[in-house]
């Protein structure tokens, strides 16, 4: 019965999920189903897109652990000592971590100015001068790629160290997750080719060497998995606390919400999402968490513009088989 399901789900995959390229689902940490895709391996890396600000989140709750930064509360300005606010400018200096980690942060533009920040050579000092205007702090935006960086540059000023080895040392190589290196984007050419090709492995960066916070890291499927993994055992691995349980429970959380789609947000992830939570990236690139009945699913997707719902899919089509 159950090959007959899989067998079920794998035509529904080549049918009408066709960007998918690699799936796992575990289950009470035993790997229920792996399998890959499109000419996809086990070792193949994939670009997962929004998938990076859950990862960032908890490299976040590191730091806090550690010591490294008080609280959420504490003032974004606070890292930047060194930063000149513009003349009357006021909103800036009352927008902490947490309205960068629930996407309730204001900032001075109506469309969002890629070319401007990413034609710069530090784009969290390039994003720090798009932050507040006259709007106060408190309703939710979702911000994609500009605006999350400031928690790396936060990260990197807090840790004294690059974010990649921090994340290295702290959360990737006790999971035994490899990204190997910084991937630096010179022009708006390599910017494009990287988002469209499926094979890069690394961590996108700017050119002051600090990497991206709201896309831009590659990861293997089952990679993806360890971190729901991860989450769903409150932080532990291999009996070792990595990031702290009520940092879990606190991201995970409901703190904001997008009411236009009525979607709930934690601490950069999406909260109460079918029967659990989730890191959820542009194409379909998914970490849904399930704790009730411990399961956690990975989904590594192609690009492709107006990708179908990958929770939906998860939901009909794995929840009924695990």
């Amino acid at each position: 019965m159950f090959e007959e399901k899989i067998r079920g789900l794998e035509q529904k995959i080549n049918c009408e999920y066709g960007n998918i390229a690699g799936m796992v689902v575990l289950k009470n940490n035993e790997t229920l189903y792996e399998n890959y895709f499109n000419g996809y391996t086990p070792t193949d890396t994939f670009h997962v897109f929004s998938v990076t600000k859950s990862i960032v989140s908890i490299l976040i709750g590191i730091a806090i652990d550690k010591g490294y930064i008080k609280n959420v509360d504490q003032k974004v300005l606070d890292f930047f000592p060194d930063y000149t606010i513009k003349k009357g400018e006021k909103t800036i200096q009352t927008i902490t971590i947490k309205h960068l980690l629930t996407m309730t942060a204001p900032y001075k533009f109506r469309w969002t100015p890629y070319a401007k920040v990413f034609s710069s050579k530090d784009w969290v000092k390039a994003t720090l001068d798009l932050l507040g205007g006259k709007k106060p702090a408190g309703e939710f935006r979702y911000m994609e790629e500009i605006g999350p960086d400031i928690l790396t540059g936060i990260l990197t000023r807090a840790t004294g160290r690059p974010v990649l080895d921090f994340a290295q040392e702290f959360l990737f190589s006790p999971l035994g997750i490899t990204v190997p290196s910084n991937i630096i984007l010179y022009t708006s050419k390599l910017h494009v080719a990287f988002v469209k090709k499926n094979n890069a492995s690394g961590w996108v960066a700017d050119e002051s060497g600090t990497n991206t916070a709201g896309w831009g890291l590659t990861l293997t499927a089952m990679d993806m998995a360890k971190i729901g993994q991860l989450y769903l055992k409150e932080g532990k691995w291999n009996g070792r606390q990595i990031v702290s349980s009520a940092w879990v429970r606190e991201s995970t959380t409901e703190h904001s919400r997008w009411k236009k789609e009525d979607l709930p947000y934690g601490y950069l992830w999406w909260t109460k999402i079918v029967n659990g939570y989730a890191a959820m990236g542009n194409s379909g690139n998914v970490i849904y968490v399930n704790p009730s009945k411990k399961v956690v699913v990975s989904v590594a997707a192609l690009f492709q513009p107006a990708a179908k719902d990958i929770i939906e899919f998860i939901n009909k089509e794995i929840e009924t088989i695990v």
